[in-house]
């Protein structure tokens, strides 16, 4: 297979041109940065002139936040997907979404890949559900629907939590119950590669072999990292919603990211379980277990 894959130098695109290199695949990695190994594509600019002749592409390229302009977020995400979509107009397309697409006012209990939801809490969801729509005109694309990627070279999910430690004690949302089916990146690298050589369309939940509490997820990574003096604690889920409302009004005067929003409530404090069946049975993919055994080892020390 010679593959094309966007968005190589982050945490997604790198580890899934790793897995297609460690087959014995042909990659040729695009970046928004000159970096060794990378070909510079600025997404937001549009589709290549000159385009290399490959097998399939996997767009894992996006601007991911939770919070920022979205101007910015349009740019990346929607003219970005359409902009590979334009480049490779009649190769395998393997687009990269989330789970984020999903109504966020309501848990995900077993959620098949349902429609996505219409209205969001922030530029960042609303930009992947339209990048789903590009992606889907192309004609031959598959959409991989991600939830709480984590694993080596995460510097987002779990070391952001884990940031949150103050006086011996973490403080996140919802409860130590709520079910959550994370991601490994593991398994996402896997599905991606898959998704390359499958026939089939539309859209795919990614997630890992069963639902976790996010107390056992939360522990197990305090632990494994050296914190296991530290507490958890809880914030209610209205209670947080009110709060982060609070931070995001702050916010928009000041000009800063809140130190937490909507969105991050309403991903941590419903449960977000999904259906992998299409996982599975289509793509052939058997999901492993969350781990975080080895977090200590790409969990960089946050104090």
């Amino acid at each position: 297979m010679r593959i094309a894959v966007t968005g190589a130098s982050g945490f997604v695109g790198g580890a899934v041109a790793e897995a297609a290199e460690e087959r014995g695949w042909h990659v040729i990695r695009y970046g928004r940065r000159l970096l060794p190994g990378l070909s510079v594509w600025d997404l937001g600019s549009g589709a290549l002139s000159s385009p290399p002749a490959v097998d399939a592409v996997v767009h894992a390229g996006a601007h991911v936040a939770d919070w920022g302009l979205p101007q910015l977020f349009h740019r990346v995400n929607v003219l970005g997907t359409e902009a590979v979509a334009a480049t490779f107009p009649r190769v395998r397309l393997v687009h990269i979404s989330s789970s984020s697409v999903y109504p966020w006012w309501q848990p995900c209990v077993d959620r098949p890949e349902d429609p996505v939801a219409g209205r969001y809490l922030n530029a960042y969801s609303s930009s992947k559900a339209l990048a789903e729509a590009a992606a889907a005109r192309h004609g031959n694309a598959l959409i991989l629907r991600p939830h709480g990627v984590y694993g080596p070279g995460d510097r987002t999910l779990l070391p952001r939590l884990i940031s949150n430690v103050r006086h011996g004690r973490l403080l996140s949302v919802g409860g130590p119950d709520v079910r959550h089916q994370l991601t490994s990146i593991g398994n996402l690298a896997r599905a991606a590669l898959a998704a390359c050589t499958s026939e089939a369309t539309g859209p795919v939940n990614v997630a890992d072999h069963r639902p976790v509490a996010l107390g056992q997820v939360l522990r197990e990574v305090l632990d494994n990292t050296g914190r296991s003096g530290v507490e958890l604690a809880f914030i209610p889920v209205r209670a947080a919603m009110t709060l982060a409302a609070s931070l995001e009004a702050v916010a928009g005067v000041a000009r800063r990211p809140p130190r937490l929003t909507r969105y991050a409530v309403s991903q941590l404090g419903f449960e977000r379980t999904y259906s992998t069946r299409r996982l599975r049975e289509e793509l052939g993919v058997v999901p492993v277990p969350s781990s975080f055994a080895s977090a200590g080892e790409w969990i960089r020390d946050l104090g």
